[in-house]
């Protein structure tokens, strides 16, 4: 089961789409609803391990949001099909995303803190891809790691192709981490050496989920993570430290995993820096 589902976009209806069995779905319902409260001290600290819940909005989740296909914004429920989040940049427009959820040039929105069908910080459109090359030229899974810059959001809350603003420093609208802030995007850090917390978009929910583990080593180049319920969708979510650094994107191996319970990242290192210094540059 990859974590790309399929959307009505042409780009993914050749994606499978694997959910769980009925009655997998519902023991997981029953423990999300249960958990919910751990999800707190996940926020404020580690938290209980291995623990998925529904994740409650806080100034932190609102830098994790949904990408969107741009024709699909006239009803955001049921509309999202990857897992983005806002990453500290010198213009203030970049998110971080697994590159197999940008690949296929569909237009996308990315919708900061999206929840229930609505978008409470507003649309922001994707305007540039930055996709390494290895992925590009033959979907090396060591490659699965992309990053997009936005558009400025406009006064009605809609990203927008710039009316002016041609070199991208937000002149002619707010860009995104002005409004919901960001993380520090981290390389060559080392994995499993403290706990990361996960935020993620199943396609089968319109809230996320969110889950705090430890990372380990999966071969030279991945590291892998357990924890339940990271199913279609969730390609793209990030892994946060304790100090507010992403070192981690759900991705890599098998395009995240072919299980729900375990999940994947390439290792952040000298390509994911180089592509980094490249996007931030250009955005």
């Amino acid at each position: 089961m990859t974590r790309t589902p399929d959307t009505s976009s042409p780009a993914h209806r050749s994606r499978h789409r694997a959910g769980p069995r009925p009655y997998a779905l519902c023991a997981a319902l029953v423990m999300l609803a249960a958990t919910s409260a751990s999800v707190a001290a996940a926020d404020g600290g580690p938290g209980p391990l291995g623990v998925t819940a529904v994740a409650v909005s806080t100034p932190q989740s609102a830098r994790v949001g949904a990408l969107i296909p741009a024709d699909r914004t006239g009803d955001l429920t049921d509309s999202h099909f990857c897992t983005a989040s806002v990453v500290r940049s010198p213009h203030h427009n970049l998110v971080v995303t697994a590159a197999h959820c940008l690949s296929d040039g569909t237009d996308l929105v990315f919708a900061p803190g999206y929840r229930d069908g609505t978008a409470p910080y507003g649309l922001w459109r994707v305007r540039a891809r930055f996709i390494p090359e290895g992925w590009s030229r033959d979907q090396d899974e060591d490659s699965d790691l992309a990053f997009a810059a936005l558009e400025p959001r406009d006064d009605a809350g809609n990203g927008h192709s710039g009316g002016g603003d041609d070199d991208g420093d937000g002149d002619g609208g707010e860009n995104v981490e002005d409004v919901v802030g960001g993380n520090r995007f981290a390389t060559g850090t080392a994995t499993g050496a403290t706990a990361v917390t996960l935020t993620g978009y199943p396609d089968s929910r319109d809230e996320p989920i969110r889950c705090t583990n430890k990372p380990r080593r999966q071969g030279g180049s991945q590291q892998r993570i357990d924890c339940p319920e990271f199913t279609a969708g969730t390609s793209g979510s990030p892994w946060v430290n304790g100090d507010r650094e992403v070192v981690g994107v759900l991705g890599g191996h098998e395009e995240g995993g072919l299980t729900p319970d375990t999940s994947y990242s390439v290792v952040l290192g000298a390509e994911a820096a180089e592509l980094y210094e490249e996007a931030a540059a250009a955005s």
